[in-house]
């Protein structure tokens, strides 16, 4: 079924945001004529990340609910109602032949309004454990695709199609890329690498656990490529200024995460669902750190997945600056421990999950 008109919704992190643009550019590569609408949550980073991809955007004035007692808890009802009227009006003039919602504070008005008006719905479910807007659609929407086992428990089972979470295929090509990757980084290519990534805007016990223990990394005379995120790079660029780390390479972002993930022996991440999804295909051994700061404490859940099936190491959040690095250091040269993790967390890679997530959409038109 040729996709002609189709709604996007959703958004709030990168982790919403980049699965939804990758089914987008399936759709597209499929229908070069089909108009795509995103609509998000104004203030958030999908209004500026989905125009910069070439997309449309539509905005809403939703916001989740704080957890602790907060003014702008009182004036959430007001919002949600006008939130759910203009994502009704959106849908009206657009006049979509499906609404795809990707997770995010926007995805839970647009897809409740075009359930109402009878438009075939989906829900793209990226994490082991639901978040509540999700289970609450499930109910009204068509299909719901999902990355992980075992999500029977919390949406009908005859919905669910296990299709994996979309990835940005250019992150993911690394096969024939090593020696690349070592000049792009200014690596020793004598030495074993370890890259460490926290997010866009990184994490903090994994810097702290990385600063903590830069001496013994600096002795040990690995390759460290340590992504620090936004939040903390201007500090930390200016307390490594005079440590001379010749083989630590700190960077606020990393842009070429193909030649990050070739370079790298072993792999220090958050459990962010879509960063677990390219983690299964680039086959790398990995730790995990959760973040203990997510709804639900989705992350452990996605990271216990793994662990379950040999495929990663979980490194609790708490004990990370004790504990990470030390373990890090002796998994690198575990040559044998390291080939396990890489056998089985290859067998939970789903290279083509965007297109089969777009197969079920047009299932659903």
């Amino acid at each position: 079924m040729k996709i002609e008109r189709a709604i996007i919704s959703g958004g709030g992190t990168g982790g919403h945001i980049f699965p939804a643009i990758a089914i987008a550019d399936e759709i597209k590569k499929r229908n070069p004529d089909a108009e795509i609408l995103f609509v998000g949550a104004e203030g958030k980073m999908e209004m500026e990340k989905v125009p910069e991809a070439g997309y449309k955007i539509k905005g809403l004035q939703i916001v989740g609910l704080k957890r602790k007692i907060a003014l702008s808890n009182f004036a959430l009802p007001f919002k949600i109602i006008k939130s759910l009227l203009k994502a009704r009006r959106i849908i009206k003039d657009f006049k979509p032949q499906v609404v795809i919602g990707v997770g995010g504070y926007a995805s839970g008005p647009t897809l409740k309004m075009s359930t109402l008006l009878k438009i075939p719905s989906m829900v793209q479910e990226q994490n082991s454990f639901p978040g509540k807007t999700n289970k609450i659609l499930a109910k009204s929407v068509q299909k719901i695709c999902v990355a992980y086992d075992g999500l029977e428990k919390f949406f009908p089972a005859e919905k669910i199609s296990i299709t994996g979470n979309p990835t940005r295929q250019n992150m993911i090509q690394i096969d024939g890329k090593k020696e690349e990757a070592i000049e792009h980084f200014g690596l020793d290519k004598n030495q074993k690498t370890i890259l460490i990534i926290g997010g866009s805007l990184g994490a903090r016990t994994i810097n702290n656990s990385v600063y903590t223990k830069l001496e013994e990394l600096k002795r040990k005379g690995l390759n460290v490529i340590w992504q620090s995120g936004k939040l903390y790079f201007k500090q930390l660029n200016e307390e490594l200024e005079d440590k001379a780390l010749k083989n630590i390479k700190l960077v606020q972002f990393i842009r070429r995460m193909d030649l990050a993930y070739a370079a790298a022996d072993i792999v220090i991440s958050r459990a962010g669902a879509i960063s677990v999804s390219e983690l299964c295909l680039v086959k790398k051994p990995t730790i995990l750190v959760p973040s203990p700061n997510v709804a639900e404490d989705h992350q452990t859940k996605n990271a216990l997945a793994l662990v379950k099936k040999n495929a990663a190491v979980l490194v609790k959040d708490n004990k990370a600056v004790e504990n990470l690095i030390e373990i890090a250091l002796d998994l690198i040269i575990n040559e044998e421990k390291c080939k396990e993790l890489s056998e089985s967390i290859a067998h939970l890679g789903k290279p083509n999950a965007t297109a089969d997530i777009v197969n079920e959409i047009e299932k659903i038109i």
